[in-house]
């Protein structure tokens, strides 16, 4: 049988020349046309010549629609190679049989040609095929489906981010709001950063961005690389953020070991001995490593108001309580909470809401969790202490080492800054000189000292000269008379009030409150006015996470009162003053004042 397309001197042959001619014919043309107008006749059915004359007839019809789309598709000039003349190249057998065979073996020599165009056109088929097919190989199989398929499909592909603008209103905590329209891509310290810039505070990298549930009496404070928009859709519509200072966000990469109390530390007790504070925050930066935190917490059952008092361990996989006493083996330890779909919050609400043991509450709630407070890991520590060792703890094996990149921005930005600090005199500044008026007529003062020394002469004659005229009756309109008893305590007796350290007349409570909030470290600090003694005031300290107060009395010297801290030793004219000396000098106090507790209005 001839197979269609092969080269003419197969035909040649002389074992193929044995066939008829007419055979060949019929089985090159069934060849030609496909299975499907094949039909099995044989040589001596009276149908065969009626068969055969209309198998050529179609095949000339099917012919002349290849002659017409192939010369459309310019297929046989693109494949066919010209010689001289613009001919085509045909082999010399083509040539030599063409001319000495019948019409019938002429049509089987183009064949050929139209072979080639189906072929073509099969494969146009079936790359169309191909590139209409729904399934597309996954060149990466981690992202498959859960079931494990290796296509990607509309279901299995990855969800993209958030992309446009959104509005979001942030509270200031005074209890009012503002919305702002950010990108979907912000982060928690750009936001921040952000409005710092539109309210004028001042930038010292301690701003933050608090997630607020009233309904469940919990919050937290964003890290600075969460995007507020995934962040808000997790929240309900009571939920709200909130502006406000937190001096501890990263207090802990400074001192590490008033964070993490060595009999908390496992990694500690095993050392038997002291661990360097680079050391230990290496060990919990360190995915490799695996540290533990020990201790024991009250741990609240899942819906009911009893409390447990466990051995609890926290590690990298999740946090875990002992059946067994203090037991480590993995027979005696089951899962408490997970980690990676949890956050640690503070609880807000005090311990008569949950009926806690102690004040020291904090829970762990799935990010799936909205309103439902069965579903919240209540526990409780024994101390401020550990409660902030365990919520640090939760952070650093949280997130690791983005913690620490986290800090480090801004002091990489301020460095970067360092060198443009240094101002830039105008030209007017630079030709200012100090001058002696005290004469008939001004002269220049050529020595820096003896300038220096006449501005200090004159600050201090410009504070007696207003202090006198306070005495005298022109007291400024703004200073209640029933603060200072018509004695006047310095020369701008509100001054004070305008420091954003001061905040009036609020209470002994509210004032724990504040400062709790804002984060609790050494050197945490606010003024308001005393509840008990009207002449008074009260200095609000925060040292080794232990809330002190010292009480400023008025006291009086050769007829001019003053303000002072340790009975007179150390005596101010105002409370302006009396801070900036305190924050430069410790005396009396447990340590300097280091950060004023603030709150900012938007």
């Amino acid at each position: 049988m001839a197979v269609a397309g092969c080269p003419d001197y197969f035909l040649h042959h002389p074992n193929y020349q044995q066939d008829n001619v007419e055979r060949a014919a019929n089985h090159r043309q069934a060849n030609l046309i496909g299975p499907s107008f094949q039909q099995p006749t044989s040589r001596n059915s009276p149908s065969h010549q009626e068969d055969d004359v209309d198998l050529e007839a179609l095949v000339n019809d099917m012919n002349s629609s290849f002659e017409s789309l192939y010369t459309s598709c310019s297929v046989q000039t693109e494949s066919t190679p010209l010689l001289h003349n613009g001919q085509p190249h045909r082999p010399a057998a083509y040539h030599t049989h063409a001319q000495s065979t019948s019409p019938h073996q002429r049509l089987r020599q183009s064949q050929p040609v139209h072979i080639l165009a189906v072929r073509r056109l099969q494969e146009e088929e079936q790359q169309y095929r191909t590139s209409s097919l729904p399934a597309i190989p996954n060149p990466f199989p981690e992202l498959c489906s859960p079931a494990g398929s290796p296509t990607l499909s509309s279901g299995s592909l990855p969800q993209c981010q958030p992309s446009g603008k959104y509005i979001i209103k942030i509270f200031s905590e005074d209890g009012m709001g503002k919305m702002v329209e950010i990108p979907a891509d912000m982060t928690a310290r750009d936001l921040c950063q952000f409005l710092v810039y539109k309210n004028h505070c001042v930038d010292d990298n301690s701003w933050a961005l608090v997630e607020h549930h009233p309904s469940l009496g919990l919050e937290r404070c964003l890290e600075d690389h969460e995007l507020v928009v995934q962040v808000q859709t997790s929240m309900t519509s009571e939920s709200k953020f909130l502006f406000r200072k937190n001096y501890a966000k990263y207090e802990f990469f400074k001192n590490p070991l008033n964070f993490f109390p060595e009999q908390m530390v496992a990694w500690c007790q095993e050392a038997n001995g002291t661990i360097p504070p680079s050391q230990l925050l290496q060990n919990f930066l360190n995915s490799s490593s695996c540290p533990e935190i020990q201790g024991y917490l009250y741990v609240k059952e899942m819906g009911r108001k009893s409390w447990k008092k466990l051995y609890v361990f926290l590690r990298r996989s999740g946090l875990y309580f002992s059946t067994k006493g203090t037991s480590k083996e993995p027979r005696h330890l089951q899962l408490l909470a997970d980690l990676d779909d949890s956050n640690v919050f503070t609880v807000i609400t005090g311990r008569k809401l949950h009926n806690a043991p102690t004040d020291f509450e904090f829970c762990i709630k799935p990010n799936k969790v909205r309103n439902e407070v069965k579903e919240l890991r209540m526990l409780c520590a024994e101390d401020e202490q550990s409660r902030t060792c365990w919520m640090t703890a939760f952070r650093l094996f949280k997130y690791g080492i983005l913690l620490y990149q986290n800090y480090k921005i801004p002091q990489q930005r301020k460095t970067m800054l360092s060198h443009f600090s240094a101002p830039v005199r105008s030209v007017s500044e630079n030709s200012l000189v100090a001058m002696d008026f005290s004469g008939t007529i001004g002269r220049v003062i050529d020595n820096p000292l003896e300038a220096q020394s006449a501005a200090m002469e004159e600050g201090h004659a410009w504070r007696k000269r207003s202090q006198r005229m306070n005495i005298l009756g022109s007291p400024s309109p703004l200073h209640p008379s029933s603060l200072s008893g018509g004695i006047c305590i310095s020369s701008d007796p509100v001054i004070h009030r305008t420091q954003l350290w001061f905040h009036g007349r609020i209470s002994r409570e509210e004032s724990h409150k504040m400062i709790h909030q804002q984060g609790r470290v050494d050197g945490m600090f606010l003024l308001r006015d005393s509840q008990s003694n009207p002449k008074a005031f009260v200095l609000t300290l925060c040292h080794h996470q232990k809330i002190k107060h010292f009480q400023i009395l008025p006291c009086e010297e050769d007829g001019q009162m003053f303000l002072s801290l340790d009975d007179g030793a150390t005596k101010f004219t105002d409370l302006i003053q009396l801070v900036e000396f305190y924050t430069l000098n410790r005396g009396v106090l447990p340590c300097k004042l280091k950060h004023p507790c603030t709150t900012v209005a938007l």
